[in-house]
C-alpha cells in the first residue's frame, strides 16, 4: 500500500476545494497526459477519497470523449447503468453515456440525489465536461452528510417517520411520455416494473395516460461509511418548485392530482411549502459550485453527494454515467 500511495504522490497533485462545508478532493497530473497513463494511481485516489469527500475533481487530463468516459468509469469494476424510471428528459449517447438533463439553459436545476425518488438508485454518478458554456453551467454540489446535519432534528424526524410518496403523471402532454420513462409501449411490462419495485399505478383515459405513487426514504444510513444523509426529492418534485407563472399555467389547465408530479407524505397528507423552502435553504447554504472547464471529470458517491445545475448561456455539454 505504501509503494502506492508513493507512486499517487510522484504523479498526481492533490488539492481541497472546499465552500460552505461541502469539500471535493482535485486531482491533475503532474505531467500532461491521459488517465490511461496514470490509470492505477488514480483508481486508487479516487477509490480511497470518495468515501471521505463524496466527490473527486479530475482536471488537466486530455480529452476522453463519450468513449473514453465509458471506457474509463468501466475501469472500476462495476457496469454502467441504464436511465431507467428516469424522471427528466435525456438521450444516450454512447453504451452507458447519457447526456446530462436537457432542461432550457435559463432553468436552475435544484440540488438531488441521483434517483432518490425511488427505491434503486445508482452508487457512483460521473459528469464528463465535453463543452463548457461560455457563461454558467455549473453543476454544484452539497454534501448530503452536512445537508442532514444542518435540518431542523424536527423536520428530519416527521420526514423519517411519514417518508415521501412521489405522485407522477405521464401521457397528459406535459411531461415524459411513459413509453419513455419506462422503456417499454407494452402495458403489461410497466406493469411488472412497477409491481418489482412496489411502484402503485393506475391507467387512465383509456390507457393512453398512467399514474404512480411511490413512498420512499426521506435519508439513508450509507452502506459503507455508516454515516446518514437526507436523500429524496421532495423539494424537486414538489409543484411550488415550478416557477409561479409555469405553476399558475399548469394548475389552469390541469387540476393539481393531474401536475406531472408532485409530492405528499407517505401517508397523503400534504407537505408544507415553508417546509420545502427551508430544505432548499440549506442546501443552497451548503453548496459547492466551480465552474467547468473542457475535459474535466467528476466522480460522485450518489448518497454521499447530491448535485444540480446553474442556468447557463453558449453552448454546453456534460455527459453523465451512472455505476452501481
Amino acid at each position: 500500500m505504501d509503494t502506492l500511495i508513493n507512486s499517487i504522490d510522484d504523479v498526481l497533485n492533490e488539492s481541497v476545494l472546499e465552500q460552505n462545508g461541502t469539500r471535493v478532493l482535485q486531482l491533475s497530473p503532474k505531467e500532461a497526459g491521459s488517465v490511461e497513463s496514470c490509470l492505477p494511481q488514480l483508481r486508487a485516489a479516487i477509490e480511497r477519497a470518495k468515501p471521505i469527500y463524496g466527490g473527486v475533481l479530475l482536471r488537466g487530463f486530455d480529452a476522453l470523449g463519450a468513449g473514453g468516459l465509458d471506457s474509463f468509469v468501466s475501469t472500476f469494476g462495476q457496469p454502467l447503468l441504464s436511465y431507467e424510471f428516469g424522471s427528466t428528459p435525456r438521450s444516450k449517447v454512447e453504451k452507458g453515456v447519457y447526456s446530462s438533463t436537457e432542461y432550457p439553459s435559463d432553468q436552475w436545476i435544484d440540488q438531488h440525489n441521483e434517483q432518490s425518488y425511488t427505491l434503486k438508485w445508482p452508487a457512483s454518478i460521473w459528469f464528463y465536461c465535453d463543452i463548457a458554456a461560455n457563461q454558467g453551467g455549473a453543476t454544484p454540489v452539497a454534501d448530503s452528510r452536512v445537508v442532514y446535519q444542518r435540518l431542523d432534528p424536527a423536520l428530519r424526524r416527521r420526514f423519517a417517520d411519514k417518508q415521501v410518496m412521489y405522485v407522477r403523471n405521464y401521457g397528459n402532454g406535459l411531461d415524459l411520455p411513459w413509453e419513455q420513462v419506462f422503456g417499454t409501449d407494452e402495458r403489461d411490462e410497466v406493469e411488472q416494473y412497477c409491481r418489482a419495485h412496489q411502484i402503485a399505478y393506475e391507467w387512465l383515459d383509456d390507457g393512453e395516460a398512467l399514474r404512480t405513487r411511490q413512498v420512499c426514504q426521506s435519508e439513508l444510513r450509507h452502506p459503507v461509511t455508516g454515516e446518514t444523509v437526507w436523500f429524496n426529492q421532495a423539494h424537486l418534485f414538489h409543484v411550488s418548485n415550478l416557477p409561479p407563472a409555469v405553476r399558475e399555467a399548469l394548475l389552469e389547465v390541469v387540476d393539481e392530482e393531474y401536475l406531472p408530479r408532485n409530492t405528499c407524505f407517505g401517508d397523503g397528507t400534504p407537505i408544507d411549502a415553508a417546509i420545502l423552502d427551508e430544505i432548499r435553504a440549506v442546501y443552497r447554504d451548503t453548496m459547492l459550485s466551480f465552474d467547468w472547464q473542457a475535459a474535466d471529470l467528476v466522480a460522485l458517491d450518489n448518497v454521499l453527494m447530491s448535485h444540480g445545475r446553474a442556468p447557463f448561456s453558449g453552448k454546453r455539454r456534460v455527459l453523465v454515467a451512472m455505476t452501481g
